[in-house]
């Protein structure tokens, strides 16, 4: 009786601290994830001017140009 008994009521606790684990683990995952996304939009709202353009006064006194 000794250890069946004991699987029996300890097991709701044992499957809600591994449920907890595997969320944690998602959720670091997940935040790493987006700050790996994060890191690439900002790589992607850059605003210089590429090397095969000339700058123009056009380029520097216009606000609206993108």
């Amino acid at each position: 009786m000794g250890i069946h008994f004991d699987y029996k009521s300890t097991k709701s606790a044992k499957l809600m601290k591994k449920k907890a684990k595997r969320e944690k683990k998602l959720a670091e995952k997940l935040a790493k994830k987006q700050a790996k996304a994060g890191s690439d939009k900002d790589k992607n709202n850059d605003k210089t001017i590429p090397l095969d353009q000339v700058i123009t006064l056009d380029h520097l006194t216009n606000p609206e140009k993108e």
